[in-house]
């Protein structure tokens, strides 16, 4: 098992566990720092449980014993502060998972920030600023975003559009030219859908950046991949986090975007602003 699955594990098989296991579970998601200082003892004092509860408690989320659970949840610890503290359980209360979801929000972006790589992201800046046409392709919550990403970059005086339906994704790639540019978001990297149109976008000479995961076949297919790493412990409920680490990195990327375009953008954008300011009422 890999240190930063262990929480994780844990709350996927949070429903399934026997009611004594399920003790020991919660007692841990609510005491992370604590549990790397106890002996199986202490644990299964504070659980309420048997010594050999906390025992098949460790086998059934991959580990040989408690041991190896305590250097695995170290090690997670280690390598992220506070995803030890963001697993979603049965008996949080509204000001408990509050805290956990933006906890888990703040270290996604830190994380994201500090590991994607700035060349590609130079790249992708210098592509989408030198074209005339950018659309974005996605499904399901990665819709959301490239509906999103439209949003803002169409102020910035490009042709652009959003795609979340595989049969106008398909049409669209095709109808792509030499210079255009496809902007491919996913959070799971694998989706054949979108592998199919990012193929047919780069066959018609338009150049591919893909937003997913490290290592995926939607960042090997891309021209320019932006990595975007994100381990969700609440992937159960939906994948929050790389969602909003997505919506950051098309942030950044419209930014760069306009920077490039220099002045004449910015009165373009000002206008853009005044503009809003008739469909709003006065305050009073």
């Amino acid at each position: 098992m890999k240190p930063a699955e262990v929480t994780q594990k844990i709350s996927e098989q949070l429903s399934s566990m026997r009611k004594s296991e399920r003790k020991v579970a919660e007692y841990i998601l609510a005491n992370p720092d604590e549990i790397i200082h106890m002996r199986i003892v202490d644990l299964a004092t504070e659980a309420q449980v048997s010594e050999p509860t906390v025992v098949r408690f460790c086998r059934a989320v991959g580990c040989s014993g408690f041991q190896e659970f305590k250097l695995n949840l170290a090690q997670q610890l280690a390598s992220s502060p506070s995803f030890g503290q963001i697993a979603v359980t049965e008996t949080d209360t509204i000001a408990e998972y509050k805290r956990k979801v933006f906890d888990s929000t703040v270290d996604t972006l830190l994380k994201v920030r500090d590991r994607i790589d700035d060349r590609a992201l130079e790249a992708a800046v210098t592509a989408i600023a030198a074209s005339k046409r950018v659309e974005f392709f996605g499904f399901g919550a990665s819709g959301a975003v490239a509906a999103d990403a439209q949003h803002k970059f169409f102020r910035l005086q490009l042709a652009t559009a959003a795609h979340s339906d595989h049969h106008i994704q398909n049409m669209s790639a095709m109808s792509m030219q030499p210079g255009d540019v496809v902007v491919a978001i996913s959070q799971s990297g694998r989706t054949k859908a979108l592998l199919r149109s990012m193929g047919m976008a780069k066959e018609q000479g338009a150049l591919v950046i893909g937003l997913a995961p490290s290592g995926s076949l939607v960042a090997q297919q891309a021209s320019i991949p932006l990595e975007v790493d994100v381990e969700e412990d609440i992937e159960i409920y939906t994948p929050l986090s790389s969602r909003i680490a997505h919506l950051v990195v098309i942030d950044v990327l419209a930014i760069g975007v306009a920077q490039r375009k220099g002045p004449q953008l910015q009165e373009h954008l000002l206008k853009l602003k005044q503009g809003l300011y008739t469909l709003r009422e006065d305050k009073h």
